[in-house]
């Protein structure tokens, strides 16, 4: 019998606002979808096409978040790596061995008697199951940021979904943080204090 290997990556470390996503996806060993890449090298309607077809043709797929209260409290390497376990706890179907994008991993404690992880650089580019995590992620923490934009249009989240760009520290500048900005990330926490 093959081992269930399950991908986990992650999207959304890097913002000033929204949380940070994590993705974990069990391919079929004889899954054909063409495509699959690291999702930063593809294009938005490739990322959301693919995706429709990994979580349809997957044997599991777990989402897991870790949102800004979170990130402030633990930091943003604690809260991916807790977001990855929720992303393996959302599993249908329990994996036998973990792929992790990156050179470090979560804690392995209460995710299943026996799992073992490997992590690997830039293994979003080199790993199909990987890959397949790494556009989840991102797809479903876009239509995330997307979504709130409507909650918070002043920001422009539906623009650069909480990315540090010039239009959102110009805006984060004029209205002052709102509760989906991560108040630890420096450019806020300047942003949040009074002019002197």
């Amino acid at each position: 019998m093959s081992r269930r290997v399950a991908g986990i990556d992650e999207a959304g470390r890097g913002p000033l606002a929204g949380p940070v996503v994590a993705a974990a996806v069990i391919l079929r060993v004889d899954s054909r979808i063409a495509g699959i890449a690291d999702s930063k090298t593809l294009s938005e309607a490739t990322r959301v096409r693919l995706a429709a077809e990994i979580r349809g043709e997957a044997v599991s797929f777990g989402i897991g978040w870790a949102d800004p209260a979170e990130i402030d409290a633990l930091d943003i390497l604690q809260a991916t790596f807790l977001a990855m376990r929720r992303a393996v706890l959302a599993l249908a179907i329990p994996p036998q061995r973990l792929l992790v994008d990156g050179n470090r991993l979560p804690s392995l404690h209460g995710l299943g008697a026996g799992l073992v992880a490997r992590a690997i650089v830039r293994g979003d580019a080199s790993e199909r199951a990987i890959g397949a995590a790494s556009i989840l992620a991102k797809t479903e923490r876009d239509a995330y940021m997307r979504r709130v934009d409507a909650l918070y249009p002043e920001y422009g989240f539906a623009r650069h979904k909480g990315y540090a760009t010039a239009e959102h520290r110009r805006l984060l500048r004029l209205y002052g943080p709102c509760p989906l900005h991560r108040r630890s990330f420096a450019p806020v926490a300047a942003a949040a204090r009074p002019p002197a």
